[in-house]
């Protein structure tokens, strides 16, 4: 199967940026989503979507995204997430996300292409774009950032409140979690809302 082009893109207006998100699933943890509005003359080789990447070269085409486009990244709080949940909470980080992009670019793009089939409710002419991680490089390129960053978020809480092995499962209900889950109690940084937290604090 072909990896993320500008197939998409160049069926729509520019500039135009490519939102993604990172976060959804894990028990700890904000969500984090990105905007990158691509040059497509400076493109760095080897954008793909972010799951299909090991995390040392997520780092580096992190850095080579920021270096040759304009990014914007948003974060729903895990208090937010509790507040509004999970979905609400990342229609906030995307939206964000495009306000951080739109103050580095100094101006709006003209259409937001988002990984999903949902869109946030904002001002932005946009197109939900399903597994558009994998078939657009905008969107893709937004997928590298976003996992980046909220994995780097998480070796640092990890350092903060040791003992759930965020280092490594970045705050997925993995086997290994859960049982430090039960030993441990929840951290502050535990989504309250998520069953098995929710569950446990019940207890």
């Amino acid at each position: 199967m072909a990896g993320p082009s500008f197939r998409i893109e160049r069926t729509h207006p520019a500039p135009l940026a490519g939102v993604d998100e990172a976060g959804r699933g894990p028990l700890a943890g904000p969500v984090v989503a990105a905007a990158v509005m691509l040059d497509r003359r400076r493109t760095p080789k080897g954008i793909d979507d972010s799951k299909k990447l090991c995390a040392r070269r997520r780092a580096e085409l992190c850095g080579e995204i920021r270096g040759r486009a304009l990014v914007g990244v948003g974060i729903a709080t895990v208090a937010e997430i509790d507040t509004i949940n999970i979905y609400h909470a990342t229609m906030l980080a995307m939206a964000r996300a495009v306000d951080a992009l739109i103050a580095a670019a100094g101006h709006d793009p003209l259409m937001v292409l988002v990984d999903g089939n949902a869109l946030p409710k904002w001002r932005h002419p946009a197109v939900a774009v399903v597994r558009g991680d994998a078939s657009c490089l905008s969107i893709a390129a937004a997928s590298i950032v976003a996992k980046h960053e909220r994995d780097r978020m998480m070796l640092e809480y990890d350092a903060a409140h040791p003992g759930y092995g965020w280092a490594s499962n970045k705050g997925y209900g993995t086997a290994a979690h859960l049982a430090a889950l039960g030993a441990l109690g929840p951290s502050p940084i535990h989504r309250r809302s998520f069953a098995p937290v929710r569950q446990l604090l019940l207890i």
